[in-house]
């Protein structure tokens, strides 16, 4: 039996935020796209708040307004933040605000499946754009397009592969790209909490003993935990009763919210860095965790993958009309454009990371004594607060 092939201009693997914001946008500037992924999961009805929780930029906040996805969200569900209080070993502390540095908000705080059950209805309605929810298992590139065989038994045939698909990406290990990891040791352990004292629309974070401790801001002074705890001290973190976790992180976080009522199950998920030596091969490009990893005590990843595919869609959209979308040429416009964006912030977290788990006094004073610094100088937040936004 011959396989049925459907012809595209772009094909994306992958289904989550970014694929999924990629796809639309692809889309939205008149090109066939298929996207190869799966819907996303309901929240269930008797947990308030996603354990999946993200810090979204002004540079994420503006492209999800151009896909018309940011206006249809629940904004009652939607969390600003106009604070953002950074402590470290002893003393120290850094205050960033949004008034100090002349913007609206520092981010906004949202739940994932907000904004996947957007995209999804914007997907389903777009004339463009092809569902398929299925898996890829075979590509095959040809000079004048990309193969793309599906579980399902379709073929697809388009100019240009997406690989959306995460950090364990299919679509990277078929463009032979190089892998470079390293393991934090760390575990993200992340939970939602209802707090006592109103957290003022403002985000904590804390460094203490190695470890990197942050609660964002949910609606209804609810909040949302982060705790990158070393492996085996996460694996204890995840086998505490609900109301010993609420313990737990009152103390680390001194009661700064006063007493805490865990809401909902918590969940880890490994922490480590990971980059790859390219990001384009011939009619292949890869965006998000697939492109890149870094630690979360920032909060940027996401932000990072959308800025990904805002400057794929960027580089195809401005195209020569000689060009096809697969040129390698082309492709490498898009690479070039990330490379300091991806650079810079995975130097940043890493750094960072790498200073506070350094043991010892000495260390201590040194990094308490660079936070009042930084502190001290005006200009140097604000500048800090701006490579945030995007």
């Amino acid at each position: 039996m011959i396989a049925h092939h459907q012809t595209f201009h772009v094909a994306v693997v992958g289904g989550g935020l970014v694929g999924k914001s990629a796809a639309l946008a692809l889309a939205q500037a008149g090109l066939r796209v298929a996207l190869v992924a799966q819907p996303a999961a309901a929240r269930p009805a008797d947990v308030p708040f996603d354990a999946r929780i993200y810090a979204l930029s002004a540079s994420s906040q503006a492209l999800l307004e151009r896909l018309r996805i940011w206006q249809a969200l629940d904004h009652d569900r939607l969390a600003p933040v106009y604070d953002m209080r950074v402590f470290g070993d002893a003393l120290a502390e850094l205050h960033f605000s949004a008034f100090q540095a002349a913007v609206p908000q520092l981010a906004w705080i949202v739940e994932s499946s907000l904004i996947e059950h957007a995209l999804d209805a914007a997907l389903r309605f777009q004339p463009h754009v092809s569902w398929f929810d299925t898996r890829a298992q075979g590509l095959d590139i040809k000079p004048d397009c990309a193969c793309l065989a599906l579980a399902s038994g379709q073929v697809l045939e388009a100019d240009l592969i997406v690989g959306a698909d995460g950090a364990h990406s299919w679509v990277r290990a078929q463009m032979g790209a190089q892998v470079k990891r390293r393991d934090y040791r760390q575990t993200g352990v992340v939970a939602n909490f209802k707090a006592e004292k109103a957290h003022g629309e403002t985000a904590y974070q804390w460094f203490a003993g190695g470890e990197i401790v942050a609660l964002l801001p949910l609606p209804d002074s609810h909040v949302s935990l982060v705790w990158s705890a070393s492996t085996d001290h996460a694996r204890e973190l995840l086998a505490l009763t609900p109301e010993q976790l609420a313990a737990a992180v009152e103390q680390v976080t001194h009661g700064r919210l006063g007493a805490l009522e865990c809401v909902g199950a918590a969940h880890g998920f490994p922490l480590g860095l990971q980059s790859v030596d390219k990001l384009v091969a011939p009619r292949v490009a890869l965006i998000g965790d697939a492109a890149h990893l870094i630690h979360p005590l920032a909060g940027q990843g996401m932000n990072l993958g959308l800025r990904d595919a805002a400057e794929l869609v960027h580089a195809l959209a401005n195209k020569e009309p000689f060009r096809d979308l697969g040129d390698l040429v082309l492709l490498r416009r898009y690479e070039r454009a990330r490379r300091e964006d991806i650079g810079a912030l995975t130097v940043a977290t890493d750094g960072l990371q790498r200073l506070f788990s350094v043991p010892g006094t000495l260390a201590r004073s040194l990094r308490n004594a660079g936070m009042a610094l930084v502190g001290a100088q005006p200009l140097v937040k604000r500048w800090l607060v701006s490579a945030a936004l995007g």
